[in-house]
């Protein structure tokens, strides 16, 4: 879809760090065929303590500072985020046209359009349900990262994206089951590229360097420019990713492919509820050490977003 007249400025907007909600916010916008400003903010006190509750936020309430010329759309996600969406709002004098990703826990008419995964309890006329979390994942992103990403070619197939999470308010990964992920992939007769995140822990990350050592055909990302996380999407015949990650398994789920669970120790409602969408929509199994092929519907969750905004805005 080609940049609308009507959208000569959008920006992206989260806190400063959060490039997992960053990411969900590009989507959007590259859905729209949009080419934002992307904004990273930290707020000042009591704001920073006391958002989103606290309102009556002012130009030195953020920083950096937020100035004019206000955007057409405004895409934004993370509790922080709230208050500059409010600000913008009340400052533009309502012709920004505002845009929450997931449930802001605050009464959702504070903007425009809210766009929050079927596992998030908020509702109301201006609440639109995705089934997961919206992603950069597309065709042509895959497309673009296969030939950026080329070494992996000579990996033989199949090959396998491993992406490993790791500790999180919900979840927890232990050296037991490490050892065993690493037994399981030690087992299989492919290739592996593996990413492992700070939330995996350096004794978590080092089991799997030991275990996989004498493999043939392993790639572990060390944390180096670039990032092969697409790469390794796109090179992918079957993705194994760990319970923890809404965003890796939404994404893993976007490509199309095969898409693996690895269990961790813990959970929660939400997240579980997510999982169990994704098993019945027939897109998510359980990791089990065999792998085997199967089709279903890809998610596109932020062309799903996209388009109730060109239908909102009236593009």
């Amino acid at each position: 879809m080609p940049f609308s007249s009507k959208i000569q400025l959008c920006w992206i907007l989260t806190e400063d760090g959060l490039t997992g909600t960053e990411n969900q916010c590009l989507g959007v916008a590259e859905a729209l065929g949009i080419a934002p400003q992307v904004k990273r903010i930290k707020l000042r006190q009591p704001w920073k303590t006391l958002s989103p509750w606290l309102g009556f936020e002012q130009n030195w309430s953020f920083t950096p500072s937020l100035i004019p010329p206000w955007p057409d759309l405004l895409i934004c996600g993370g509790r922080k985020a709230i208050a500059a969406a409010r600000y913008i709002k009340r400052q533009s004098q309502g012709k920004t046209f505002t845009v929450f990703l997931q449930d802001p826990r605050i009464n959702p008419a504070a903007f425009d359009l809210v766009a929050a995964p079927a596992h998030d309890p908020v509702h109301g006329p201006n609440v639109i349900k995705t089934i997961a979390t919206p992603n950069r994942i597309t065709p042509d992103t895959l497309a673009k990262a296969k030939e950026e990403f080329e070494q992996f070619k000579s990996m033989p197939a199949p090959r396998v994206a491993v992406l490993i999470g790791g500790n999180s308010k919900a979840y927890k990964i232990t050296p037991d089951i490490t050892h065993n992920l690493a037994s399981q992939l030690a087992s299989l007769n492919t290739s592996l590229m593996i990413t492992t995140s700070r939330r995996t822990g350096e004794q978590n990350t080092q089991i799997l360097k030991n275990a996989l050592s004498s493999k043939e055909n392993v790639y572990f990302w060390d944390g180096s420019p670039p990032n092969p996380y697409f790469g390794m999407l796109a090179w992918a015949d079957y993705i194994l990713a760990t319970a923890d990650s809404a965003s890796m398994l939404s994404e893993a789920c976007t490509t199309g492919k095969p898409v693996y669970m690895i269990e961790l120790e813990g959970g929660a409602p939400r997240i579980k509820t997510l999982h169990k969408n994704l098993q019945d929509r027939g897109a998510l199994k359980i990791f089990n050490a065999k792998l085997e092929h199967w089709t279903y519907e890809p998610l596109n969750d932020a062309q799903t977003i996209a388009q109730e905004i060109r239908k909102r805005m009236k593009l």
